[in-house]
């Protein structure tokens, strides 16, 4: 804790630490995180049908934001390692977004039973998802916007 006693990831002398959350009560946590990937609408239909070289877009998504939310602390400095109880990714598919666009809406829900929340372990989740639907799809549409 800093010198007024609140959870800071600064110390007292202002350089940048992990927070002691070692007095802390572990609790139930979970967060919800919602990211979106715009693309052609063409793009939308390829990975509805499977159809892209890559092979099943939202299932290695899947898989890829759930090790990313398990790795939270290895990525983001700071980041506490927690041990999660469950890690959920759902896909939206959406065919009519504005200006035209298709998008994939992924939501990441992270639970643990721990110190501190899991917020970060869902917002990995899902920005990883989403750089690998970017990623399976670039080839088709270089136009897509996370």
């Amino acid at each position: 804790m800093s010198k007024r006693g609140k959870l800071t990831h600064l110390d007292a002398r202002g350089r940048a630490r992990m927070v002691d959350v070692g007095t802390k009560a572990e609790t139930a946590r979970t967060a919800v995180a919602k990211g979106r990937i715009r693309m052609r609408p063409q793009t939308l239909r390829l990975i509805r049908q499977n159809a892209l070289q890559k092979g099943d877009v939202l299932s290695v998504a899947q898989i890829a934001g759930i090790a990313a939310a398990k790795r939270t602390a290895e990525l983001i400095p700071l980041a506490h390692p927690l041990p999660l109880t469950n890690v959920q990714i759902d896909f939206e598919l959406i065919d009519a977004a504005p200006q035209g666009a298709a998008m994939v809406e992924i939501t990441a829900t992270a639970s643990a039973t721990a110190k501190t929340g899991v917020e970060m372990e869902a917002l990995t989740a899902v920005s990883v998802a989403a750089l690998t639907i970017y990623d399976m799809c670039k080839a088709v549409d270089r136009a897509m916007r996370i």
